[in-house]
């Protein structure tokens, strides 16, 4: 990544994202940038229509003052489940077309980055989990090159369907079962953070990155008719930058149910390299997202890009 020094960072890192339908995607992407301790080696997009997730993803970068590698994605699902399109996804953007790609196979990007690599890229998969099944049955290097894959998805004290895991089970059942060191939030705990007024203005007063931040919290919120959401996705960047505020899982391993339960987690603790998050300290996390939003330098190369 070009535009914000890396001397102090202990992840070098590939986020994986379906950026612009809920704004947590955003907001971990910011999140990201704002942490000196992470190396955004890439990102790649997936679910949908990734070329506009991947130009989005360009856009807010600018915004951040940072020149990130982008690579679109699997657009489909390997489960054949259809793909769920709000209609707003980066609405709020002008002139999206002149965001130039870096390549439209993140499949390939994915494993020529880790296997180069071989124990040092942390990959954070916050969207469907079809690019990284992809990689895992392209090429049989990947799984074992990956230092630590840090997912958001499931919920793993009821049976609720969570949007991740549920959009490709097929997928989700082949990461989790790569044998990838993996940490796990699902919606028990991502829940018990939730962003408002307070939390928006603060955002929104850091510069040009937190207006866009801020508009795309209030599309969401108008969306869903509230006047709140939860950062999902900041937590799970959390997990792997501050673990002490977390309390974490013996590993185990995870399943994916299908059929009448599709989308349905189980996470059953012994064999396996998965952990999932247990608890967290609510107000600690809530603040750290802020502070790492806010900390991110407003170096906007585009002045007029809302």
């Amino acid at each position: 990544m070009k535009g914000k020094q890396q001397m102090s960072a202990t992840h070098r890192a590939i986020l994986d994202t379906d950026i612009g339908t809920d704004v947590d995607d955003l907001m971990a992407l910011a999140l990201i940038l704002g942490t000196p301790a992470i190396e955004l080696v890439g990102a790649t997009t997936v679910y949908g229509d990734t070329d506009l997730r991947g130009r989005m993803t360009k856009r807010i970068a600018a915004l951040a003052g940072a020149d990130i590698a982008v690579h679109a994605g699997e657009r489909s699902t390997l489960s054949g489940r259809e793909v769920w399109w709000a209609g707003h996804e980066a609405a709020l953007y002008e002139d999206l077309a002149q965001e130039r790609l870096d390549g439209a196979d993140a499949v390939q990007f994915l494993i020529d980055t880790v296997c180069a690599a071989p124990g040092r890229i942390d990959v954070i998969a916050i969207g469907p989990l079809t690019n990284i099944a992809a990689a895992i049955t392209r090429d049989k290097r990947f799984a074992a090159a990956v230092r630590h894959l840090w997912i958001m998805g499931g919920s793993f004290t009821d049976d609720e369907p969570e949007h991740n895991l549920r959009s490709d089970a097929v997928a989700a059942n082949i990461v989790f079962a790569a044998g990838i060191p993996t940490t796990v939030a699902g919606l028990e705990v991502t829940r018990l953070i939730s962003m408002g007024n307070d939390a928006v203005e603060r955002i929104s007063s850091s510069g040009s990155l937190g207006k866009a931040i801020e508009a795309e919290i209030r599309q969401w919120w108008a969306f869903w008719g509230t006047p709140w959401n939860v950062p999902h996705d900041p937590v799970t960047v959390l997990t792997m930058t501050r673990p002490d505020l977390f309390r974490f899982s013996v590993p185990g391993s995870v399943e994916i149910l299908s059929g009448a339960h599709e989308g349905v987690s189980r996470f059953r603790p012994g064999a396996g390299r998965t952990r999932v998050v247990e608890g967290l300290d609510a107000g600690a996390v809530a603040e750290a997202i802020v502070a790492g939003i806010t900390g991110v330098p407003d170096l906007a190369r585009l002045p007029n890009a809302l």
